[in-house]
């Protein structure tokens, strides 16, 4: 019997009717999460982690769809307004890149400010807080945060004293890292992620400030010799998702979001720990030589790199507060 298409539509009104499952199905929210890293780094692994246990937490109801390698366009500075601006409505971006819109995003950058993973912690407690407060102003609202692990200065020499620095061009990623090897010598340029492998192979750079994560993300070894211990400066990433989009999800996912979030975020510090330890092996294995600086240059390194802390002290004054706390806790004047 041949069916006419109102009779059609009035069935398939009645159908659907009948099929609550594929009604739910209709009303899961999608959420892309921008990012630029590629698949295999820790923050990414993370962010799949979590999208999958939110997933599971809202019955399928959130979906958040990791969005890795800088597939939507945007790069790494331009995170934080893009998800403020409802571009995105989430992502995974690093504080210190930030500072262009809000200066206290780089105050991890400070040189030798934490000088170990339970200093940061400290720290941490110190200016989540505070970059709570960033995140909301920036209409967006911060899930969990995720340090960066131990940093390296990776070069195609071995340098020994900080005088050997002079004049060699390296990458770094943000304002802050370029302001302290400036202060020891060094030609830092700020270079996005997306942009750095060219620079590397043209010779624009010789060398690069960052984690051995990154090392392993970018092959460091096709170009590079060596790589220095010298876990200069911190920075995190951020998960945030845009309030207008928050603001649509029910209170009872919201608070499943929320209670992940801060379950997962030790697990993914555990990660980013035995991801430096993991990394640092593969660029061995991949024919690059791990060096430790003497504590003489380190000494010089923190000597000319002093001036920094109080210069951004004067410059973001909403900075002082939670410095100062952090070093009388830590019994560092």
């Amino acid at each position: 019997m041949k069916m006419g298409r109102r009779t059609a539509l009035k069935a398939g009104a009645g159908a659907l009717a009948m099929a609550p499952a594929v009604v739910r199905a209709q009303a899961t929210m999608k959420l892309p999460l921008a990012t630029v890293w590629p698949d295999a780094n820790f923050h990414v692994v993370n962010c799949r982690r979590f999208a999958d246990e939110v997933k599971k937490a809202t019955g399928g109801a959130i979906e958040i769809d990791v969005k890795s390698g800088g597939q939507l366009g945007f790069k790494g500075p331009e995170c934080l307004r893009a998800v403020r601006d409802g571009l995105v409505p989430m992502a995974d971006y690093l504080d210190t890149q930030q500072i262009g819109d809000e200066p206290f995003l780089g105050l991890e950058g400070i040189p030798f400010l934490a000088g170990s993973a339970d200093e940061l912690k400290l720290l941490y407690k110190h200016l989540r807080p505070e970059w709570e407060k960033i995140t909301a102003k920036n209409n967006q609202t911060l899930l969990y945060a995720v340090p960066w692990p131990n940093q390296y200065l990776h070069l195609k020499v071995k340098v020994e004293t900080v005088d050997a620095l002079k004049g060699i061009k390296i990458r770094v990623a943000d304002k802050g890292t370029q302001e302290l090897w400036a202060s020891a010598g060094v030609a830092p340029v700020v270079i996005p992620w997306g942009e750095l492998l060219p620079a590397l192979s043209s010779g624009a750079v010789s060398g690069v400030s960052t984690s051995a994560v990154s090392g392993v993300d970018g092959k460091f070894w096709e170009f590079l010799k060596f790589f220095h211990e010298t876990n200069q400066t911190w920075a995190s990433d951020f998960v945030t998702i845009n309030n207008d989009v928050w603001k649509k999800i029910k209170p009872e996912h919201q608070k499943a979001i929320t209670d992940l979030a801060k379950k997962l975020e030790p697990e993914f510090w555990d990660s980013s720990f035995a991801a430096d330890k993991d990394c640092a092996k593969k660029m061995i294995d991949g024919g690059m030589q791990l060096v430790k600086p003497s504590t003489a240059m380190m000494a010089e390194l923190r000597k000319r790199s002093a001036h920094l802390m109080d210069e951004f002290l004067k410059k973001v004054p909403s900075s002082q507060a939670p410095v100062k706390a952090f070093l009388a806790e830590v019994k560092r004047g």
